[in-house]
């Protein structure tokens, strides 16, 4: 079975990349970033927030002129 493995060795070489990407596997470089990026989104929760709240409150006040017009307030 050694020749079994080596093959299977050599297989996975070749492939590795596609096995990756198939498989949407994270690599090294894409974890070396990763405590920077997870801090660059946790200061983008607040605007976040904030940005909700205003579309919130936007489109209340739109279905509020909306109703008026129609006539229903």
């Amino acid at each position: 079975m050694i020749g079994m493995d080596s093959y299977l060795n050599a297989y996975v070489d070749r492939r590795m990349k596609y096995i990756v990407d198939e498989w949407d596997l994270a690599t090294k470089a894409d974890l070396s970033d990763f405590a920077s990026r997870l801090a660059a989104l946790d200061q983008e929760i607040p605007r976040l927030k904030a940005f909700g709240q205003e579309a919130v409150d936007k489109l209340t006040g739109l279905e509020t002129r909306a109703d008026k017009l129609k006539g229903r307030v």
